[in-house]
């Protein structure tokens, strides 16, 4: 859901920004179907032999962010169903005084790595991999005796099939005439492209076709010749086509190696689209609204089709009280403004403020409305940041 992955984005921002006075700064993944209590066993480990860390202060600070994670770890009957990042440590600003604090975060894709690191600051890589993409691509590494089915999200491959074929073997062609004997290849060979196919066509079905593309690789031309048989289904976008040595497992992460700049591209392709066709419709004062009040407003009467949400967008629902007279109101705020005095002078305080990105979130997933980040690294999305406050909706009408 939006909403989650939204939150994950904010909480990573938040810990990448950490420093600790020392090596004092733990960060624990725990992989999917990982043993919690062995997970402790080896907590408790490392609590041991950080009785030698030679500063006090610093030696205190690890053992009381080990005992909390341990704690909080005891709260678990079994590992989420795609593993736990926990980040615990002192983040006080006063080194004399601590301040030993716990995030916890469960990733919206299976953790793979078991990784205990204590640093001075937060270890957030392997977080950020399995939220380095949010669409999943289909790969091939093929030759014409046999191939390998992938499905790709971030950097982690999975192996969906392994097909083999004797249609390109070299065989001693007996009793029959030269023509039958080719013919009977051939007809091996299709057979053998259209079983690829139809395990293609069978992988993108039972993801909905939510995957983006195909992308094939492989020695020789088996893979010009399967692609040119024409029997995946129309809805299949091959994306590209590159050589690789391999067909195995290995060649599926030669040939993610080798389209890397492709995929770089289709992710960019996707976020320019969007921004262009938002940009295009606020030029003709057409199907796109921004800013949180009119965005939220699409939402709520459904003529949002899709909510834009810059990464580092920083929208507040912030409730002011008046020293004067003691009344209370809410305003919405962007970045770190905040005011401090009323229209007539009067000293405000600020009561309480809440993350309002999180309200159009939740409007968008409980109405099968699609959200789609975009980042501020590319010109569309500082433009977007910049001139449109972060935040916009595409429209169904008017």
């Amino acid at each position: 859901m939006a909403k989650n992955e939204y939150n994950i984005i904010k909480e990573v921002k938040k810990l990448r920004s950490v420093r600790g006075y020392g090596t004092e700064l733990i960060s624990i993944y725990v992989p999917a179907g990982y043993q919690i209590s062995e997970e402790i066993s080896k907590l408790r480990e490392e609590h041991s032999q950080s009785s030698n860390i030679k500063s006090k202060s610093v030696r205190t600070n690890v053992q009381s962010a080990i005992d909390k994670i341990i704690q909080y770890l005891r709260l678990y009957k079994q590992t989420p169903k795609n593993g736990l990042a926990v980040f615990c440590g002192n983040l006080s600003d006063n080194q004399s005084k601590a301040d030993i604090e716990l995030f916890s975060i469960e990733p919206p894709v299976p953790l793979k790595v078991n990784i205990y690191r204590c640093d001075s600051t937060f270890l957030l890589e392997p977080l950020e991999a399995v939220m380095d993409t949010r669409d999943t691509y289909a790969l091939i590494a093929m030759d014409g005796r046999e191939a390998t089915i992938g499905t790709l999200r971030g950097p982690h491959i999975q192996v969906m099939r392994r097909l083999s074929s004797n249609a390109h073997a070299k065989v001693r062609k007996g009793g029959q005439s030269a023509r039958r004997y080719e013919r009977a290849i051939e007809e091996s060979i299709d057979d053998y492209y259209k079983e690829i196919s139809e395990n293609v066509n069978a992988i993108f079905e039972q993801n909905s076709f939510k995957i983006k593309g195909l992308i094939v690789g492989g020695p020789g031309p088996a893979k010009e010749g399967f692609v040119k048989q024409n029997t995946l289904n129309y809805q299949i976008k091959i994306l590209g086509m590159f050589d690789t040595g391999y067909t195995d497992e290995y060649g599926l992460h030669e040939l993610l190696e080798k389209a890397q700049e492709l995929l770089k591209e289709e992710e960019a392709s996707k976020e320019r689209k969007v921004i262009e066709r938002f940009m295009q419709e606020r030029v003709r004062n057409g199907l796109a609204v921004f800013g949180f009040e009119d965005t939220k407003k699409a939402l709520e009467s459904r003529q949002a089709s899709t909510l834009i949400v810059n990464e580092d967008a920083e929208v507040h629902r912030v409730v002011y009280k008046s020293i004067a007279d003691n009344q209370t109101f809410e305003r919405i705020e962007y970045g770190g403004h905040r005011e401090s005095k009323d229209s007539a002078g009067n000293k405000l305080e600020v009561v309480s403020e809440s993350d309002a990105i999180g309200e159009l979130l939740d409007l968008a997933d409980a109405g099968g409305v699609e959200t789609v980040f975009v980042s501020s690294e590319s010109s569309y999305g500082k433009e977007f940041a910049m001139g449109y406050k972060g935040i916009g909706a595409l429209l169904r009408y008017k």
